[in-house]
């Protein structure tokens, strides 16, 4: 047997070897440090054994791979943990993630007390070094096995494995669990692990399902990735819009309003604002969009013409019964049929073409009550939504122009580097999802690949990602947890004009079925106000601070100048306000900084003498005395060109 190793030698064996066994012969330490293996490309438990020729690398925990399995033998150790300290909880599934692992459990809640319990306790098992032994039993005898515990969920999963399955099972001591694998050879090769947060989850996240308890952790090859992780989740804690915008008065929420109905504060609602007025006078001015203004809800007849009550009804917030009322209405989930009535409010040449309606739409959309989270998924929404009326041979052109405006949109915001681009595909396997014929969306697909191409645009291509009408581009991006929402999408709908009898008057008179894209140009205003926040961390450019400026009087004496100077800056659409009370300079200038504030403007005798401002800003801390009209010629060139400066200076609060 010839077994081909990572640098290309080769080791012959006589007879069949496991790949630990492998891993030691190779070195005592790699043997050692070993996790799993990669045989032919596919990962696989240490205690494999190879009889025949094949391509071997030994994965140790500076693998992705191999720090998979340290993760998923961690979660193991935790659900003995838990086991140990909570007899009564029923284990459900464990898996490793990119980040660390998770355990479901059916029990009461944790507390971080309970958690740091269960920390211990897995230390001690860790230190005990029990050996992991897989084993496996036939179908029937591995559910009686698991109901015999009193373990249901398990029982479900084995019963919903294939015919065919080979039922195996890990056990460490006394502890066993359902599972393939692979995993260490005992529990002391894990080194650093810590449980970072509880939750509820959906049992296989359906909310029909029980509401079990998630205990999430992570690990890592040593105690210095662990602490370095650990630091960058208090960074990433810091900057959760949930929370920062909260604590920056930009939106709340409450019960009796109902989960995903967020209330926009007066800052909060000011950054909308200005994110609302630049995109639509972008489009209008410089991208030929005519602006429209349509119902927020429509009777079923409409959605039935488009499609929606069919494929999206349970999306949908429906008034009204079909059985008992004569009309049944349903709050609007997109703007598109009704943009089509305009449209269709008369006849079109196709001269006419390409129009170009946009719209700031608010739509409603019933997401489940476990996607729900701050802004970023809620159940009313406004976008900058448009639908673009275009021949066939305009079709190309005009998609490659919703992409710039997209790329515009998110280079001026700063978030160009932060995002991916998926083309979105229909599913062959899942017809009943989809409209239409299966060469016209492999046709409308290859039109939407070689555009990305040409615009040189790396994509990725998910599969049943698609709309029920046609293939998109979705931009998305992640949040500081890792979550990816989708940000922007441009849409190809070849179908849909057929639907609503759309049609132009072609150059010899007849009539032809126009071509339509779905875009957005930024996408959802509450959305991108969280990205936002994250991404700066709270401290905005100055263009979308709903608070530019805060004049500072060193004392009472100086309030009338300073009055004065919020004048003049309001006079030039400057954001201000002066803060009044009767304290310490100090004080105001650490609140104004904790605020995360642009910019401060101290005044006192001297500037009041000189007609000057003491300037202060994030930017360069201290950037002392300036003329006011100088510093209000800086500031509105940068709110006009929407700069995006850098931090120079980090100021420290005291």
């Amino acid at each position: 047997m010839k077994i081909k190793l990572k640098d290309g030698s080769v080791k012959e064996y006589a007879e069949s070897k496991s790949v630990i066994d492998i891993a030691y012969d190779i070195s005592e330490g790699l043997g050692r440090m070993a996790c799993a293996g990669e045989v032919d490309g596919k990962v696989v438990d240490l205690r494999t054994v190879l009889s025949e020729d094949c391509t071997l690398n030994i994965l140790t925990a500076k693998d992705p791979e191999g720090l998979r399995v340290v993760r998923h033998t961690c979660s193991h150790v935790l659900a003995e943990a838990v086991k140990n300290l909570f007899p009564q909880a029923k284990l459900a599934i464990g898996p490793a993630i990119d980040t660390g692992y998770y355990y479901d459990f059916d029990c009461e809640p944790f507390s971080r007390e309970d958690l740091d319990n269960i920390e211990k306790e897995m230390k001690r098992i860790i230190k005990k070094g029990d050996p992991l032994e897989k084993y496996t039993l036939p179908r029937e005898e591995a559910i009686k096995f698991m109901e015999e515990k009193g373990e249901i969920y398990k029982a479900e999963l084995i019963r919903d494995l294939p015919e065919d399955a080979i039922i195996s099972f890990y056990k460490q001591g006394d502890f066993v669990d359902l599972c393939a694998g692979p995993h260490l050879m005992n529990t002391k090769g894990i080194k650093a692990f810590k449980l970072t947060s509880s939750s509820g989850a959906y049992w296989r996240g359906n909310s029909d399902n029980a509401i079990l308890q998630r205990i999430y952790g992570s690990a890592f090859a040593t105690k210095e990735e662990l602490e370095a992780y650990l630091k960058h989740l208090e960074d990433i804690k810091k900057r959760d819009h949930n929370k920062l915008g909260r604590e920056m008065e930009l939106f709340t929420t409450v019960d009796v309003i109902g989960q995903g109905l967020p209330l926009l504060m007066p800052k909060g609602a000011k950054i909308i604002q200005t994110l609302q007025r630049w995109i639509e006078d972008e489009e209008d001015n410089n991208w030929g969009y005519q602006r429209t203004k349509t119902p927020l809800m429509a009777k079923s007849d409409l959605y039935k013409i488009s499609g929606h009550w069919d494929h999206y009804k349970d999306g949908m917030f429906v008034l009204g019964d079909e059985e008992k009322d004569k009309e049944v209405f349903a709050l609007r989930p997109m703007t598109c049929p009704f943009q089509y009535y305009v449209y269709k409010a008369s006849q079109k040449s196709y001269r006419d073409l390409p129009l170009r309606y946009s719209e700031t739409s608010t739509l409603f959309r019933n997401e489940d009550s476990g996607e729900m989270h701050g802004l970023t998924r809620v159940r009313q929404f406004t976008i900058s939504e448009g639908h673009l009326i275009v021949r066939p041979d305009q079709m190309v052109e005009e998609f490659k122009g919703c992409l710039a405006l997209a790329h515009k949109c998110l280079c001026t915001l700063g978030l160009d580097q932060d995002v991916t681009y998926h083309l979105s595909k229909w599913d062959p396997e899942n017809r009943e999802k989809y409209i239409g014929e299966p060469e016209v969306w492999e046709q409308t697909q290859q039109h939407i690949r070689d555009v990305l191409n040409e615009l040189n645009i790396p994509f990725v291509e998910d599969v049943g990602e698609a709309a029920f009408y046609g293939p998109k581009v979705d931009i998305n991006t992640k949040n500081v947890y890792g979550k990816e929402d989708t940000m922007i999408t441009v849409q190809w709908d070849a179908l849909l004009s057929e639907q609503f009898d759309m049609y132009y008057i072609d150059q010899n008179g007849e009539k032809v079925r126009p071509y339509i894209i779905h875009r957005t140009s930024l996408g959802c205003y509450e959305r991108t106000l969280a990205w936002l926040v994250e991404k700066y961390a709270g401290m905005l450019p100055t263009w979308l601070c709903p608070e530019q400026v805060r004049v500072l009087p060193i004392s009472d004496k100086y309030l009338s100048y300073a009055q004065d100077v919020a004048k003049e800056l309001k006079a030039n659409n400057i954001l201000c306000t002066v803060d009044t009370r009767a304290e310490k300079i100090g004080y105001k200038i650490r609140e104004a900084r904790l605020n995360k504030l642009p910019y401060m403007l101290v005044v006192g005798e001297k500037e009041e003498a000189e007609k000057t401002v003491s300037v202060r800003s994030r930017f360069l801390g201290d950037e002392g005395q300036k003329p006011l009209a100088q510093f209000i010629d800086e500031i509105c060139k940068e709110i006009r060109t929407k700069e995006i400066r850098k931090i120079e200076v980090q100021e420290e609060s005291k």
